[in-house]
């Protein structure tokens, strides 16, 4: 059935007012292509434009470093499930240890890598890291470090028929049956003129080597897309649209003065080089003499008076919400929002990191550099697992632990979690795991405060707490309590209300 007749029994059958082709929806005309071929036609300049503003505008800049902080913080970190506390230890020591060396290019740490990853994931819309396996001689505590490469480095255009009969699309090879297992990568960056390498000479590189980080929006989809695609059109505009506004500004807060002379005597006479004009630059204050019969009109353009902020920010809450990121953390405007709405706003905002931390950070690339690190951890012998081998699934299991959430009301929240724990709701591990912490470790150290207290004869715990061990030696205040701080006051008093 041709297009124009399936158009006619739409209008005439009705039903989806969204897929009929009457005068509202007439230029309304959407693609069919697949995602796959909208990215190999537009990807690159949409890259290329994400990279640009982040450059130069404050707000993309801000959006992306703020969606590291939150999706990354300090780093999203493994607590290992093994059942032997020694070993766990040495494990998580070794693990550790190698954090600082993960890095191939020396510039930060596993940690570090995985904020970077967020922010190229949000620029470009994925990242790829190579696994670089090291010699034993070279000094790392596990043989094995990462290699960072951006989106650019696996051409889009690389589409083809390998010489083994596998398909390549878009730089990726797969086998007959839809497997990954290889990666065609450039040796060189396409716009990096500072490296002497060859240009556009590629390398095979197997897909057990490689860590393709991605959140793909469609089924099927191989390349990733900037995350600031549906706001590139707005924030470049907004963006020129500001710098016009403050050059009118500039322009209007001038105050010049024009001085016509009358004729000269000798109008034949010719002028020194000294009194030809070189052209007329307005400063603030400046008197300017014109030749005679030259005359000046200025433009007067229209103030943009009370519109110009509702328009911005009308803006801005479009972009914020193209990019899923809340308008305070955009703007850095907090002014705008009240308590209740922006505590609305961070738990909505936290529920979609904590789905992208685990669903694309842990699953891509924790995971996969884990179960790798720990493989060679074994096999050098810098760590011993007996039954590594035969128990593997169980040695691998790890709980990952993303940077803990500041508390918007910590007094309020902290209530609300110790009556969750009290009332069986929740049980304390989990308390300590939401934030961040490994809670046999937590309990260890409180064991170990402890015990140092009773050597010491301390007790820092609130009055009124159960007693475990010797109490606080008593403190040598006057009868009356005039020696008494601000703290101390308002720490009886808040002790007096919760007894009460």
């Amino acid at each position: 059935m041709s297009m124009s007749l399936r158009q006619r029994l739409g209008a005439f059958v009705g039903g989806f007012d969204a897929g009929q082709h009457h005068r509202r929806l007439r230029g309304f005309r959407a693609t069919r292509a697949h995602v796959n071929a909208l990215i190999a036609g537009s990807g690159p300049d949409i890259t290329a434009r994400a990279r640009w503003l982040v450059r130069n505008n404050g707000y993309a800049v801000n959006a992306v470093e703020s969606w590291a902080a939150n999706t990354v913080g300090d780093g999203i970190k493994p607590i290992s499930k093994i059942g032997d506390a020694a070993r766990k230890e040495e494990l998580q020591r070794l693990w550790l240890a190698w954090t600082d060396e993960a890095d191939a290019e020396g510039l930060t740490d596993f940690y570090g890598l995985q904020r970077r990853a967020a922010r190229e994931v949000f620029i470009a819309g994925e990242v790829f890291f190579r696994i670089r396996m090291r010699r034993a001689g070279d000094g790392l505590s596990v043989p094995l470090q990462l290699q960072m490469l951006p989106s650019e480095m696996l051409p889009l255009e690389q589409t083809g028929v390998a010489a083994n009969g596998n398909a390549i699309r878009q730089g990726i090879e797969f086998d007959r049956i839809g497997r990954r297992v290889a990666y065609h990568f450039l040796r060189r960056h396409p716009g990096d003129s500072t490296d002497p390498g060859l240009s556009g000479e590629l390398v095979r590189v197997p897909s057990s080597e490689v860590i393709h980080v991605i959140d793909p929006v469609e089924g099927g989809q191989l390349r990733g897309v900037s995350k600031l695609a549906p706001a590139i059109v707005k924030l470049f505009l907004l963006d020129q649209y500001d710098d016009a506004e403050l050059d009118r500004k500039k322009v209007a807060a001038m105050y010049a003065m024009f001085v016509t002379s009358p004729a000269p005597e000798n109008p034949l006479a010719p002028l020194d080089d000294e009194e030809i004009p070189a052209g007329v630059e307005i400063s603030p204050g400046q008197i300017v003499r014109l030749d005679p019969g030259e005359d000046v009109t200025v433009g007067q353009p229209a103030d943009s008076g009370a519109t110009y902020e509702p328009f911005q920010y009308r803006t801005l809450l479009q972009i914020s919400a193209a990019l899923g990121i809340p308008y305070p953390y955009l703007a850095n405007d907090m002014v705008k929002g009240n308590f209740s709405n922006s505590r609305l706003a961070l738990i909505e905002f936290r529920r979609r990191v904590s789905a992208w931390q685990h669903s694309v950070m842990v699953y891509q690339l924790c995971r996969p550099v884990y179960a790798r690190w720990l493989d060679l951890a074994v096999l050098s012998g810098a760590l011993n697992l007996p039954c590594f081998e035969a128990d593997r699934s169980r040695m691998l299991a790890a709980d990952w632990l993303p940077t803990k959430w500041d508390w918007v009301d910590p007094l309020k929240d902290a209530n609300a979690e110790i009556a969750q724990i009290e009332a069986g709701l929740k049980s304390r591990s989990q308390a300590i795991a939401e934030r961040g912490y490994d809670a046999e470790q937590v309990d260890r150290e409180i064991a170990a405060e402890r015990s140092r207290e009773r050597l010491l004869g301390l007790d820092f715990r609130r009055p009124g707490s159960p007693a475990q061990g010797v109490q606080a030696a008593p403190v040598n205040d006057d009868d009356d309590g005039s020696d008494d701080t601000a703290d101390d006051v308002t720490a009886r008093s808040r002790t007096e209300e919760d007894q009460s």
